[in-house]
Parts: C-alpha cells; sequence; structure tokens
C-alpha cells in the first residue's frame, strides 16, 4: 500500500528545450493545500484593513531537499505547470531557498521552505510575516539599509536587552503591564548610553523584521490570551538561540506592537522608512522622564533578576572569546580562499552569526550564489566583510576545474573560472 512520503505526483515540465520530470511528495500537496486555503481565509478576514494594503499575492512553497516548487498560482514565463489548483515546477539552483520575498519571472513572490509549522496559528504567522517582505516595497519599507546590532555580541548589549525582554514578559503576565512597559523601555534607552551607534542598527532591523513579524502574529488567529502566551514563550526560545545581532526584532517589537495596539489602534500605519521605533514607542506608551543613572538601573534591574544575568553573560563572555579567537586564527592563517562578491545572492541562518569586529562576522551557515559560481558552507562558518565586498574561507582540502571544497564548504564553479593560489592565499579569477 503507498504511503503518504512514497506516493508521488510526477508530470511533464517543458523547459529550456527540454523535458524535465517534476516530483511533488503528497506530503508537500496536502501542506501546500492547506496552508493556501488557511491564508486565503485569514486574509479575507482581514481584506486588506491592517496595512491599508492587501497582503494576499505569490506564493512560493519549496522542498530544500528536491527544490520542488508548490506554488498558489502561475509565474509568467510558464515554467511552472498547473496541476490541479496548484502549480508545479523546480526551483533553478542559482535562486537560495529561504523564508523571503523575491523577483523571479516577472512576479514578486513570498518563498517559503517546507515543511511548515505544525499548527494553523505557527503556519499562518510565517506565511503573513513572509507575505509582509513581498510588500514592503508598496508600503514604502523597500530601500532601507539593513544594520547588524553587533553590540548584542557584547555582555552588556546582552545583558540590557534581556532586562528589556524580561520586563516585557513581565508585562505580558500581569494585568497591569505599564510599569513593566516603561522599565523595559528605561533598560532600552540605557543600552543606547551604552552603544551610542545601537539605537540606529536596532531601528533598521525593527522596521525590516520587527514590523514583518508584528503583522504575522496578530493575523495569526490566536485570541488574546494565546497571543500574550506565544509572545512569552518566544521570548524564551530567543535566549537559547546562539546570535542576538540580528535576530532580537522579532521578540522585542511584536510584544511593544501588540500593546501600542490597545492603546492606539492602527498605530503601525503611522510608520515610515524614517520612523525612529524606540521614540513613537516611547511617545505612545507615556513614558515618563528617564533616570539613566547606574545606580536607578542597578536598582530597578533587580526586579527582573539582574544578578543571574550577568553572571550567566560573564560566563558566556568568556567562552564566546575563547570561539573568536579561534576564529581569528582560522580566518587570518594561510590558504584561506578569498571569493570577491559580484552579483551575489546570499541565503544564511541569522541565529549563529560571529561578529569579528573590524574583519566582519562569520556565517556558520550559508549559500552564495555569484558569478564565479553557488558556495555552501553547512559547517565552520565563512567570513563576510564589513563592506560585504568578499567571502573568505577555511582552506581547502581539494580544488579541480570544477569544484573546491574544505572543512563544511563546497563551492562549485562556474565555466571560465579558475580557483588558484597566489602567494599565501586562493583567489577566484575569470
Amino acid at each position: 500500500m503507498r504511503t503518504l512520503f512514497t506516493l508521488l505526483v510526477l508530470f511533464l515540465l517543458t523547459g529550456c528545450g527540454s523535458q524535465h520530470s517534476v516530483v511533488a511528495p503528497e506530503l508537500d500537496l496536502k501542506q501546500a493545500m492547506s496552508a493556501f486555503g488557511e491564508l486565503k481565509a485569514a486574509l479575507e478576514t482581514d481584506n486588506g484593513r491592517f496595512w491599508n494594503h492587501s497582503l494576499a499575492g505569490p506564493l512560493l512553497l519549496v522542498n530544500r531537499e528536491t527544490r520542488t516548487v508548490i506554488a498558489n498560482e502561475a509565474d509568467l514565463s510558464g515554467e511552472l505547470k498547473k496541476h490541479g489548483e496548484l502549480y508545479l515546477g523546480i526551483l533553478p539552483v542559482e535562486i537560495n531557498i529561504a523564508n523571503t520575498a523575491f523577483e523571479w519571472n516577472g512576479k514578486r513572490w513570498t518563498m517559503v521552505a517546507l515543511p511548515l509549522p505544525d499548527t494553523r496559528a505557527e503556519r499562518l504567522n510565517l506565511l503573513l510575516h513572509e507575505s509582509f517582505h513581498r510588500i514592503q516595497p508598496a508600503l514604502g519599507f523597500g530601500d532601507i539599509p539593513e544594520s547588524q546590532s553587533i553590540h548584542l555580541d557584547n555582555k552588556d548589549g546582552r545583558i540590557f536587552i534581556t532586562l528589556e525582554l524580561e520586563a516585557l514578559k513581565k508585562a505580558l503576565t500581569t494585568d497591569d503591564p505599564l510599569p513593566h512597559l516603561h522599565h523595559a523601555l528605561l533598560f532600552r534607552h540605557y543600552r543606547y548610553k551604552l552603544f551610542p551607534d545601537a539605537s540606529e542598527a536596532e531601528n533598521s532591523l525593527e522596521l525590516l523584521e520587527g514590523l514583518a513579524e508584528y503583522t504575522g502574529s496578530m493575523l495569526s488567529g490566536r485570541d488574546d490570551g494565546a497571543l500574550r502566551a506565544h509572545y512569552a514563550t518566544q521570548i524564551e526560545l530567543f535566549y537559547d538561540l546562539d546570535s542576538w545581532v540580528r535576530s532580537f526584532a522579532y521578540f522585542t517589537l511584536p510584544v511593544y506592537g501588540y500593546f501600542l495596539q490597545q492603546q492606539e489602534s492602527g498605530w503601525h500605519r503611522q510608520v515610515t522608512a524614517e520612523s525612529d521605533l524606540t521614540a513613537l514607542i516611547t511617545l505612545l506608551l507615556g513614558s515618563p522622564l528617564l533616570d539613566l543613572s547606574d545606580e536607578h538601573i542597578l536598582t530597578t534591574g533587580m526586579a527582573y533578576g539582574i544578578e543571574e544575568i550577568v553572571i550567566r553573560e560573564t560566563e558566556r563572555e568568556m567562552k564566546k572569546r575563547e570561539l573568536i579567537n579561534s576564529y581569528r586564527d582560522l580566518f587570518q592563517s594561510e590558504g584561506v580562499v578569498v571569493l570577491p562578491l559580484e552579483n551575489m545572492h546570499i541565503g544564511f541562518n541569522p541565529s549563529n552569526l560571529v561578529p569579528l569586529d573590524t574583519l566582519g562576522t562569520v556565517y556558520p551557515n550559508l549559500r552564495i550564489t555569484d558569478n564565479w559560481g553557488i558556495l555552501e558552507v553547512v559547517s565552520g562558518g565563512a567570513l563576510m566583510s564589513t563592506a560585504w565586498n568578499k567571502v573568505t574561507l577555511p582552506p581547502p582540502l581539494q580544488v579541480t576545474d570544477s569544484l573546491a571544497a574544505g572543512e563544511g564548504w563546497k563551492l562549485r564553479i562556474s565555466d571560465g573560472w579558475k580557483l588558484e593560489k597566489k602567494e599565501h592565499h586562493y583567489y577566484i579569477t575569470k
């Protein structure tokens, strides 16, 4: 008897002058049908009111292993073939698989990787978050430069964002949330006092990712109690992430937004690409004049476990220093591979980045397509320069005309390009 995992739907897809067999497991098809239906119902309920703009549009669900695409509508190039109510195809290898929005075959798509979350609320949260990214340019958020919040890999930065989140968590579990919200903002402003560039960096990510996650959570169909419980649980999950430099915005702004929505419905529609979200939140929550003296911060922090937080982050800082020093030695050693970035498309895990100050940031997992080929890093890491103009890899263990590989990484080299050693390092040239 055929099972969900062995029953395959096969059809012929004609493209580029040849025929390709597209395989879509029944499990993927059932997930897609269910998800498309749930999303359609949620968007019909919203009817474009949340942003005064419909979130409905082209959506691709992609199997990471097979690159099989299941879409809710056709592309304009005819690569996707109709199968019942769905459209099936294969995502080209030069496109990275990620939860994102991107341009492809004449349309701007939402892309979400399979498998989807188990519960309806979690599925909708994810699909609506990524649907927001698709309409970001139409809402005026298309050209916001992203800055990583490197200070959140610093001990003091982590201490005071933890205190902010602990205050937000208490706000979620009490009938009188305002004092805790004011304390959360107090810890935020103190963090900005310690790190003068932090405000701009955090603001960019809260505009880009915080608003998306706020949208996904608010339209996910959770009732008030479930929404509060969801936010509190997410904060606990946040603490387990390896790196906070890019992921924090998913956990801060949605909570503030939830309470702002109760104070002023539709507050988010005031936000523009130039908005200072912290200033807006502080204003709308009526936060009093802030006493940012060390004594006041310490006294206030006692109610949120500052002593335990300091101990934990001090221990982490010592371990982190060891990791950073090992990365510095690795990427400054002889024989590393240096790849210039000319026409880069990148996919990566935002929750495990390791900043190396002026050297750049280590990405333990990433996939890059560029003119020279396709780079996949599954472990060990790659060093992205601060200017995003080159990526450095550990020394190779194998180099051929079409393939180079090292510990945890593989580079498929495009025709007409060569990786060769010059003086002390490897460089790729046309």
